[in-house]
């Protein structure tokens, strides 16, 4: 079948002042805007907006937040439409969102779709805990753009990706339907093979399950599968027995000392994170112990032993060992991050103040640590002081829960000023 081009040449479009005469839709989720204010942009502009498609459209804009697949694994429909449309002959442009704002030259809203963000703040967006993001960048599946005092990066659009992907693997789409849904859109004809990446990554580990003592497990999501479902061949399982030399369980490593002199040269640290990342908690606690034994002054072991803790309701314990973290690591911006949380948590406001402001001096602009410090202040009666750091997060993300909740209480102070 004959492909639409694609083409990443924009410098035609700079020259059009606006979307008079054109009739635009849009498919897959918008990164910088929602669907009903991007039809609102096309009216503004002279343009008509649709819902549906038709011979009469001119227009098809892609969202950048994931990929334009239905449930099915298939391309969006409209898309698809598009495309038999467009090889009949019919003059229909396919632009990526970046494109579309540019033609209308919201450079501001561009820069949006290209904002990098952290771990706490793509959890916020994405309802994905921290933890699986940290597992993802641990297997490859995503990449972090850059990295400041150990804290990573992320460009939003290859994280809601990865997201995406994994709901259609995980709801029993076969990879090679998605391969070859992802190979038919444009974007990726464009030249950008990442995704075919991530649903490789995923396909592999998703395709390895463990076997602990509540039955079957897949690492990557830690979403547990029920025997009964398919047949599971013994090399896809990893057992959870004590002499399998891949795996470990709780029963092979509460002996610690004998285990760690019997087992030297293993990585624990590494050993830990699988554990955790296929929601083997207890299991990974007792693996970063061993860890912290060969490298007791590893910043990243105490973190890990930290996090695990939390997740087993040890508050106290978790907050201790984010203190040693930091004591290795004093620029460790996570690890202060979650000391301040933890004290918080436990109604320890003016420690929980002190932790963030920590973390501000090591980088200024840190979002995390400004969000969470305006909380807190404001719990403390601070508002004043609590503003400026609201206002500072919201020039870091202006769309998920944490900007909403900054920009409500913006407004009830301008409120109570009145």
């Amino acid at each position: 079948m004959t492909q639409p081009v694609f083409s990443s040449d924009s410098s035609h479009l700079n020259s059009s002042p606006c979307l008079q005469g054109e009739r635009v839709t849009f498919t897959g989720i918008l990164a910088s805007t929602t669907h009903a204010e991007a039809a609102k942009l096309v009216e503004e502009n002279g343009g008509t907006a649709t819902d549906h498609v038709s011979r009469q459209l001119t227009m098809i804009v892609i969202g950048e937040e994931g990929w334009p697949l239905e449930d099915n694994g298939q391309p969006s429909v409209k898309l698809q439409q598009v495309e038999r449309w467009i090889q009949s002959g019919a003059d229909i442009q396919i632009l990526n969102e970046s494109q579309w704002l540019t033609l209308l030259g919201l450079n501001d809203h561009r820069e949006e779709v290209h904002r990098l963000y952290t771990p706490a703040m793509l959890s916020s967006i994405l309802g994905i805990s921290t933890h699986v993001i940290r597992g993802w960048e641990r297997s490859g599946l995503i990449q972090p753009i850059r990295k400041v005092h150990r804290l990573p990066y992320f460009d939003f659009r290859e994280v809601s990706s990865a997201r995406r992907l994994s709901e259609l693997l995980g709801s029993g789409i076969p990879r090679q339907e998605i391969e070859k849904s992802l190979k038919s859109l444009p974007s990726v004809r464009r030249g950008d093979e990442r995704p075919l990446e991530q649903l490789q990554i995923l396909a592999h580990s998703l395709g390895v399950m463990i076997r602990d003592h509540h039955g079957l497990v897949m690492p990557a999501t830690g979403q547990r599968v029920f025997e009964f479902e398919t047949e599971v061949t013994p090399s896809e399982v990893f057992e959870d027995h004590e002499d399998d030399p891949q795996s470990i369980s709780i029963a092979s490593v509460a002996g610690a000392p004998t285990d760690f002199r019997a087992n030297p040269n293993r990585d624990w640290l590494v050993e830990g994170c699988r554990l955790y990342d296929a929601g083997q908690i207890q299991d990974a606690l007792e693996a970063f112990r061993l860890a912290a034994m060969s490298s007791p002054q590893s910043s990243d072991v105490h973190f890990q032993l930290g996090e695990c803790l939390y997740r087993l309701g040890s508050t106290e314990g978790a907050l201790e060992r984010y203190y040693v973290a930091a004591e290795h690591d004093q620029d460790f911006l996570e690890a202060w991050t979650q000391i301040g949380c933890l004290h918080n948590e436990l109604g320890e406001n003016s420690a929980a103040a002190n932790a963030f402001q920590v973390a501000l001096t090591i980088l200024p602009e840190y979002p995390d640590a400004h969000y969470h410090l305006a909380e807190t202040l404001n719990q403390m009666g601070k508002t004043d002081v609590a503003r400026l750091h609201w206002e500072e997060y919201l020039k870091h993300d202006h769309r998920g829960p944490w900007a909403d909740v900054a920009r409500q209480r913006i407004e009830q102070l301008g409120e109570l000023d009145d």
